[in-house]
């Protein structure tokens, strides 16, 4: 599944992140985890950024400049109207090149819709937009080895792939950064994290 088809998939649940039962608070202490290895408070990128802002925000309150970038129309059209001020990107990670580097990366249960052939560069590409001591945090399918499934659990068919954990660590290590945190944040689910940072 390509993530042209995977934006289209989004476009049509953006009203799941809009209820008041959609948990804010997901993802946030992780991140609050990761701010803390930062060394600067330059730029950042939050990859798959949807629509709730909660990132984007979090971020801001932490002095970046943050910016993001999603696949989906319809959610950056809803980022975009509640963060005017913010630069978003309708755009394939897969394809698009950065033109500046970041002091801070994130990506949060978006990757892992990306076709598993391009995981690894898309990975390296993010290392590479990161400036020196930069973090990057990004969740995946902590399997022990790499996969790929569909499911339609939220509606619409999605892809979701993983490279499993041990190859993320080989990845970022021979990508020249120090793993910094590891978790399995949300047992029994094989949801994992990974804070690292560039040396």
């Amino acid at each position: 599944m390509e993530p042209k088809q995977t934006g289209i998939a989004y476009d049509s649940i953006t009203h799941l992140w809009e209820r008041k039962e959609f948990n804010r608070n997901n993802g946030i202490s992780q991140y609050k985890r990761a701010l803390g290895f930062a060394k600067n408070r330059g730029a950042a990128l939050d990859v798959g950024c949807g629509c709730t802002g909660r990132h984007i925000e979090l971020l801001q309150t932490e002095g970046f400049a943050t910016e993001g970038i999603d696949v989906s129309e319809k959610m950056i059209e809803i980022a975009r109207d509640k963060h005017p001020n913010v630069h978003f990107y309708l755009e394939d990670i897969c394809e698009w090149k950065a033109t500046k580097k970041y002091d801070f990366i994130s990506a949060w249960d978006s990757i892992w819709h990306i076709p598993i052939e391009k995981q690894e560069e898309t990975i390296r590409n993010l290392v590479s937009y990161l400036k020196k001591e930069g973090v990057l945090i990004f969740s995946f399918g902590g399997t022990d080895k790499e996969g790929y499934h569909t499911n339609d659990a939220m509606g619409p068919k999605l892809y979701y792939s993983t490279l499993g954990t041990n190859k993320f660590i080989q990845l970022l290590v021979s990508s020249d950064c120090i793993c910094r945190h590891l978790e399995y944040d949300q047992s029994p689910e094989l949801h994992a994290y990974i804070i690292a940072q560039r040396i």
